[in-house]
């Protein structure tokens, strides 16, 4: 189907607009009533989680064998310098970043609880909006893994 230019500019502007509505939506908070475990991922595809069943959304929790403060703060300085995240929420044992879309603005959430007596940190990443992330959580969170790994080692 061809569209004069300036129809199409309409169209673009009116989806640019449809997608930063969405990108704005209230963020998925840390609302479990069980300290140690995240909210469970909703049926669409586009979440991860270490703390729920495993199947085609589960993923492992990051492990560490340092002190569970030395993983917390090695953690919170991976987050920090990444350029497209934001630590909203830092407690003792739970973390909660944005990550905002360089393109689209769309806005995914990190959590990371710290599993008491255990040295493992459980994950979840979310896509606010849409239904298909088309993997960019998992991968997101294998990167994630691997700088924290690595900052462990050194």
């Amino acid at each position: 189907m061809y569209l004069p230019r300036f129809k199409m500019n309409i169209m673009l502007g009116i989806m640019a607009i449809g997608l930063a509505a969405c990108a704005a939506s209230e963020p998925r908070q840390h609302q479990s009533t069980n300290p140690q475990a995240l909210k469970p991922c909703p049926r669409s595809p586009n979440c991860v989680s270490s703390n729920g069943p495993q199947g085609k959304r589960y993923i492992l929790p990051f492990a560490y064998s340092v002190e569970p403060h030395v993983a917390y703060k090695t953690l919170i300085d991976i987050l920090d310098a990444e350029k497209e995240a934001t630590i909203v929420t830092r407690e003792k044992n739970y973390i909660h970043a944005e990550y905002v879309s360089r393109i689209f603005r769309f806005v995914d959430d990190l959590e990371f609880l710290f599993a008491a007596g255990q040295s493992v940190v459980h994950v979840r990443s979310a896509s606010r909006s849409g239904t298909y992330d088309f993997g960019v959580n998992r991968r997101r969170i294998e990167r994630l893994r691997k700088l924290f790994d690595a900052a462990l080692k050194s």
